[in-house]
């Protein structure tokens, strides 16, 4: 094999190897299925955690909620709530201003 060969191999398995990191951050989104989705949208501090926060002493462990925020502190803020709470961020994203928080409920209490 000659070397511009065995580069170019090398270069088609990164190739392959980031289509698979693609492929499974795909198969991720597709698994995640909120059981509730909240839209805070137009609420500020602390109104978002606050009720973010009865709605999930109503859901069951292990259930996923989906948060919808603009306000700017809600980056801060569910982070900060869920590490004092003990629920977990499964996911963050933040698409056209408006903030996603995928929350699971925590497993024990």
């Amino acid at each position: 094999m000659t070397k511009f060969e065995k580069g170019e191999s090398n270069i088609m398995s990164e190739s392959k190897e980031n289509r698979e990191k693609k492929e499974e951050k795909i198969e991720i989104e597709k698994e995640i299925r909120p059981d509730f989705e909240f839209d805070a949208r137009g609420l500020k501090c602390p109104m978002p955690v606050i009720k973010v926060r009865k709605i999930l002493e109503t859901l069951k462990p292990g259930e996923i909620i989906l948060v919808l925020a603009d306000d700017p502190g809600a980056k801060r803020d569910f982070p900060a709530f869920c590490a004092q709470t003990g629920d977990e961020i499964i996911k963050s994203e933040e698409e056209n201003g408006v903030l996603k928080f995928y929350i699971k409920k925590r497993t024990t209490n």
